[in-house]
Order: C-alpha cells, then structure tokens, then sequence
C-alpha cells in the first residue's frame, strides 16, 4: 500500500499523524488485530515493542523500560552500536509475542536491547543527515569493490543514526576475502563497517518490486521465511518446465510455487499410481496429465494425436484387466464438456437494401461536386486553353502565370485597338480566336479576361517584333498598315 490511502489525507502510519493501523509506508506490514483487546492485568502486557528500520527492510525487538505508549508509526530512538539509532514503531501489544514465539526470541532475554526514548527534533535531524549519505555511499562503495576485482555485488547499505556505523548487504558466489576493502571504506566513510551477505533471495525483497501476478512481491510484503523450491512441484502441479516463467525477479525458481502445492498432494492421493500405461488391442496408451478438478486421466495412443480422458474407475478396471492378461478394445474416453460457451460461426444472411453505404455516397457526390467545379472554371476560361483555335498558338498556351503583369500595359493600348483594329491583315489568320475577343477589343481593354496573364511577353511585343517560331503566325506590327481590298 502506498501513502495516502487513509480518510485522513496524511502518510499512513508516518510520524503518528492518527496511528494509522495500515502502515502503508513500510514493507512486512503486520496487522494488530489484538490492539483492542481489554485486560484486567495491566502488568502482564509486553513490555517488548517491535521495531522497524529502513522502510521495513529490517525488524528488531526492543524493551520498552519507560513503559511509555507507543503508537504504530511513531519515531523512537533505540540503543545502537557504540551510540544510537532511529527506527520506527511496527507493532505493540500481545502481538509482539506471537511474533517473537514465532521467530523464536526469549521475551526475557538480556540481550534485547532497549529504547531510550521518543526521537527529538534533534535525532530526527541526525537521521535524515544519515541517511542521505547512503546513496554516495554505495555508489563510492561499488567503485571500490570494482576496482579490487572482488567476486561480490553490494546492493543495500544501512547507516546508523548517529553515523557512527555503516551495515554493508552483498550478494556473492564463494567466499570473498574484502579485508583490504573494509579498510578502504573505514578510511574514506568515518564510520565503522559491517560486511552481511545475504541471498539472492533475500536481495529481490530488500529491492522490491512488481511480479508478473501484477501484486507487490511476496518477499518484499510478507514473506520472510524462504523455503526451498524444486522443478517438482511444478510436474505435481502440471505446469510446464518453462525457466522463464517459473523464475522470479531473483533469477530463482518463484516461490509460489510451493503455496498450492500442499493441495495438489492430497487431490493426488485418490488417483491411481501405477497407471501410467494401459494395455489395449490398439497399442499401449501413456498416460500425460491428471486433471484433479475433474477427476480425470488423459491418456494418449502411439501413431495418434487424440487425447482420451478416462475417469479413475475406468482406469482402476482397465489395470485390473491387464493385471489378468487381457487387454481392452476401447479405453471408453469420457465427452469432456467446458464451461465456456463455443462460438457459433455466422450463417450466411441477406443484407441487401438492409446495409446504408451513405457515408460512400456522401464521398461520391462531393468528388462529383468538385469535379463538375472544376469543369466549370475550364469553360469560364475561354476556348484558349481547350479548342481548336489553339492549334496555331502552341507557343501563348504556357503564358498563364505570365499574363497577369499586361494590367497598366494593356490599358495604355486603348487607342490603337479601337474601332480601327477590324482591318488589321496580318491576324486575319488569328480565326476563332479574334472572333472571342469581342469584348476584349473595346476601348481601353479593361475587359481582357482570359488573356491577362500574358504581362512580360506582351512588354516585348511593344519593343519590336519577334522571329518567327515554328509555325506561329509572325506577330503584327504596333502600327499596322491599312488593308488592301481583296479584289486587288
């Protein structure tokens, strides 16, 4: 659980801010289910308290001597090495017995140490100091076991409050003789070192994380007792020996594993053990998997790939008869039938006029609506970019662009195509085209609508004549002679 899952809006369990029972910002998190127990002796309660430190990555049990009440989350200063520490109150009352019974620890011992008091502003000060050196710390500490070749990885370091001592967790393969490293780190770090090894195991826990269930670990949450776990519980269980999926986070096989194993054994106990093949006329039957939820046994025929599931009493009778030499002509398979509903392939079914295609159709008609636009704004442009009279203008087709610089140009051109330009010879030959230049002929040709586009090259027309390209008619002069009549 994380912090802030408590009605109250403050860390739970931190500080003793209500003493949240939840104590949703540690691991190994225990819940106090005798906390509100009466007694009528007041002298017998626990005088032990248990203690957590580094966010429940480590429990102790310490004697409270003042007989002060603690509450679950409350910072108290402790006894330590050579000085003292801080840790964090995790459970109290008739619960720290079973805890300790169950842990094996004497209530009685001289060797439980004991709490000082309630930590000050001061030691909580202290603490936090400490603890931020951690994280330089083990990273200092990693480079050194580095660069002396040490076969060990160190992945957790826990600093007294006071400073004065540094707890060192590593993981190794052999035995690492870290002498020389000891001394290193008393000489750069100041305070007094203690090197712990711990599993792998125990390594995952310290670290965390999220397993493939999607939970928090178990080892991280719970569990602190690991037991060892073997690739049998996983044929008893029917899982198949896949290392992937049945390694944790640790690189070990999960300890789930051995959580439902227990019940696998005694739904076993029922099934016969000495059926693992079965005689038949067909040939013999081998025997691949026991579902204990249906009570069945599957078993399956050389040169077939048929499974046949058979209840126990049908197995029990067919061994009994190849027990007496005879063999079975069927194993009398049972119809297996799941839970799951089977899916009904679709029949055929006529949907014509039943199916709306409008989104398609409204696609279509915009396309046509666009396309008769475009269709338009072609016609709107004259017979110069589509008809036949284009045949002799190859060369004014690509003046588009062009076209649009002819404006105070073709305005000052008002005179000379006036009423006197219906004789001009030269552009006789010009046909359809001077026939659709009606409107563009008046005075001053503010109306040259198609062939307004024709700027630049309409600028050298006006400094003289240009050679004749192709078949192009050769252009008219800017002051073209009267025509002569035909009949001359």
């Amino acid at each position: 659980m994380g912090c802030g899952s408590c009605g109250t809006g403050t860390p739970n369990g931190c500080k003793s801010n209500g003493g949240c029972s939840t104590g949703g910002c540690n691991r190994l998190n225990v819940h106090d289910w005798l906390i509100n127990l009466p007694f009528s002796d007041p002298e017998s309660n626990c005088k032990i308290v248990e203690i957590t430190f580094k966010q429940g990555s480590r429990k102790e049990f310490y004697r409270n001597t003042t007989q002060q009440y603690f509450d679950k989350g409350d910072y108290v200063t402790v006894e330590g090495v050579g000085g003292y520490d801080v840790g964090e109150v995790s459970c109290t009352g008739e619960l720290v017995r079973i805890q300790m019974k169950k842990k094996g620890v004497d209530e009685f011992s001289p060797e439980i140490k004991k709490i000082l008091r309630r930590s000050t502003e001061r030691d909580i000060e202290t603490f936090h100091i400490s603890k931020s050196r951690e994280m330089n710390i083990l990273a200092r500490s990693r480079a050194i076991a580095r660069d002396l070749n040490l076969q060990m990885k160190l992945s957790e370091i826990e600093i007294q409050a006071d400073g004065k001592k540094g707890t060192f967790f590593y993981t190794a393969d052999d035995r690492v003789d870290f002498r020389e490293m000891i001394k290193l780190f008393a000489g750069d770090f100041k305070l007094k070192v203690e090197m712990r090894q711990i599993g792998i195991r125990q390594e995952a826990a310290k670290v965390g994380g999220i397993g493939s269930c999607g939970r928090e670990l178990c080892c991280s949450t719970w569990l602190n007792d690991f037991k060892s776990v073997n690739t049998t519980a996983a044929r008893y269980q029917n899982l198949s020996i896949n290392q992937t999926k049945l390694s944790g986070q640790c690189g070990r096989l999960k300890c789930c594993l051995n959580f439902e194993l227990d019940t696998y054994l005694d739904a076993l106990q029922q099934f016969p053990d000495y059926a693992d093949t079965l005689d038949t006329i067909m040939g013999t039957a081998q025997l691949i998997k026991k579902d204990i939820f249906k009570n069945l046994m599957w078993y399956i025929l050389p040169n077939n790939n048929k499974h046949y599931p058979l209840t126990i009493q049908r197995v029990k009778e067919i061994k009994r008869l190849n027990q007496a030499g005879t063999r079975v002509d069927e194993l009398q398979a049972v119809e297996v039938i799941s839970g799951k509903p089977k899916d009904v392939e679709p029949a055929f079914v006529d949907v014509v006029g039943q199916i709306s295609l409008k989104s398609l159709e409204r696609n279509d008609k915009r396309r046509r609506d666009q396309e008769r636009g475009n269709d338009r704004r072609n016609d709107s442009r004259g017979p110069q970019q589509g008809g036949q009279g284009n045949q002799n203008r190859d060369t004014h087709q690509n003046r588009g662009p062009q076209q649009q610089q002819r404006g105070p140009q073709q305005q000052n051109r008002g005179p000379q195509q006036g009423p006197g330009n219906q004789s001009r010879g030269p552009q006789q030959n010009r046909g359809p085209q001077q026939q659709n230049r009606g409107p563009q002929q008046g005075p001053g040709n503010q109306n040259r609508g198609p062939q307004q586009n024709r700027g630049p090259q309409q600028q050298q027309r006006q400094q003289g004549p240009r050679p004749p390209q192709g078949n192009q008619n050769p252009p008219a002069p800017q002051n073209p002679p009267p025509a002569k009549p035909e009949n001359e």
